[in-house]
């Protein structure tokens, strides 16, 4: 079992950045991070390899960048010139193979309970 938590989710202001983290209780082969906006369907963001190699859906690419610190197990989320539809909650997530963040995630095993980002303009 793998407990993933999130963390520095806030509010702020257009245009704006944060920088969301997750802590992984133990280390696993790819992570990633998805949101979900109230009424709609859950999605991708970024996913990243053990190498450091990350993927990003197209929409995201430019303002979101994933990272990790594989000492500790911390996974990062930059986002930078926050929007108004950023406005989501932000799940961790984490398996033993490859993530394809342009799914919806229905076969990754491990989540964290997410953090909520609000952007207001």
């Amino acid at each position: 079992q793998v407990q993933l938590v999130e963390s520095w989710g806030g509010s702020v202001q257009a245009g704006g950045s944060l920088r969301l983290s997750c802590t992984a209780s133990r280390v696993t082969y790819a992570m990633g991070w998805f949101r979900q906006a109230p009424g709609k369907e859950r999605e991708g963001v970024a996913s990243i390899e053990p190498d450091g190699s990350a993927t990003y859906i197209d929409s995201m690419k430019g303002r979101f960048t994933i990272s990790k610190d594989n000492t500790k197990n911390i996974l990062y989320q930059a986002i930078k010139s926050l929007k108004p539809e950023d406005t989501a909650m932000y799940y961790c997530a984490a398996d033993i193979v490859s993530i394809e963040p342009d799914s919806f995630g229905l076969s990754i095993p491990y989540w964290g309970q997410g953090t909520q980002v609000t952007v207001s303009s």
